[in-house]
């Protein structure tokens, strides 16, 4: 018996890490050299937070432009969303606000968390933490974090943010 259970997007440009995050959260460990998401797939995992039990389902949406016209029939029901960029690849960045578009107002029913992605490549980053976490409070969004699916850091912990915050808006 769950608590909740919820709906969760997981979407920005191809190649910015989105399967990787899903893959190492569900599974624990780093899977190198995944094929991309051609439309969307799905996960689940569930989770135990502040005593409650919670079954995400993870919808791990194709980032190319070529996808994102059916991405307003995925997003119908979510109740949490992860936009994700590559903090190595300024064009994944630049990109934020038109996925946001692409939400048909959906964004306002959910909390959104963006998410820098490829922590482990700090060394050829190209956007700064402080700019990240500008543009999350710019947009509206409800949090900011970075992790590296390939460490592991802040894997769950990005998972956990965003199911405290959907389990906030049902209580």
């Amino acid at each position: 018996m769950y608590d909740a259970i919820f709906k969760v997007v997981i979407f920005g440009d191809a190649g910015c890490g989105k399967t990787t995050l899903a893959k190492r959260f569900i599974t624990e460990l780093y899977l190198p050299g995944l094929h991309m998401t051609i439309g969307v797939d799905f996960e689940t995992k569930d989770l135990k937070i502040d005593g409650s039990r919670v079954k995400l389902m993870i919808w791990d949406f194709g980032g190319e432009e070529r996808f994102r016209f059916i991405f307003p029939r995925y997003i119908s029901g979510a109740k949490g969303g992860i936009l994700m960029y590559d903090i190595t690849e300024d064009s994944s960045f630049v990109h934020l606000s038109d996925w946001l578009t692409v939400m048909n107002g959906a964004r306002e029913q959910m909390p959104i968390l963006l998410i820098g992605g490829k922590l482990d490549l700090e060394v050829i980053r190209e956007i700064s933490y402080e700019e990240g976490k500008r543009v999350a409070k710019s947009m509206g969004l409800d949090g900011f974090i970075e992790c590296s699916s390939k460490t592991g850091e802040n894997v769950e912990e990005c998972f956990k943010i965003l199911t405290k915050l959907m389990l906030d808006r049902i209580r």
